[in-house]
């Protein structure tokens, strides 16, 4: 199993969330976050005084899924995410050692 933590721009949300549930992936966790990546915050000058502009809001989804679908789902997400422009967005993946659905005890790719 694999964790995609996925960062995007907010107004791509509903694209990604319709091409990883056209996957058959039901589970995820979506947070609105902000943050940066390569670019540093950016300082701007008005009236002689400098002002940190706020970092952006960006939309976070957990999704944990079977590792024979890593490539169909990063695919999906690329193509719904992507706009061209710089921060666009990133994915992390992480190996999920194991998994249990509380209510029935099933374990691994199951508790999915």
């Amino acid at each position: 199993m694999l964790r995609l933590t996925i960062y995007i721009r907010p107004h791509r949300l509903e694209q990604v969330k319709s091409a990883i549930a056209a996957l058959g992936v039901s589970g995820m966790t979506v947070s609105d976050v902000r943050g940066t990546g390569n670019s540093p915050e950016q300082t701007q000058w008005f009236a002689g005084e400098g002002h940190v502009l706020p970092l952006p809001i960006r939309s976070k989804l957990d999704v944990v899924i079977p590792d024979d679908m890593k490539d169909q789902v990063l695919e999906a997400v690329m193509s719904a995410a992507q706009t061209g422009e710089a921060s666009d967005g990133k994915i992390f993946i992480e190996p999920i050692l194991d998994a249990v659905r509380v209510r029935t005890g099933e374990q691994g790719d199951a508790a999915l």
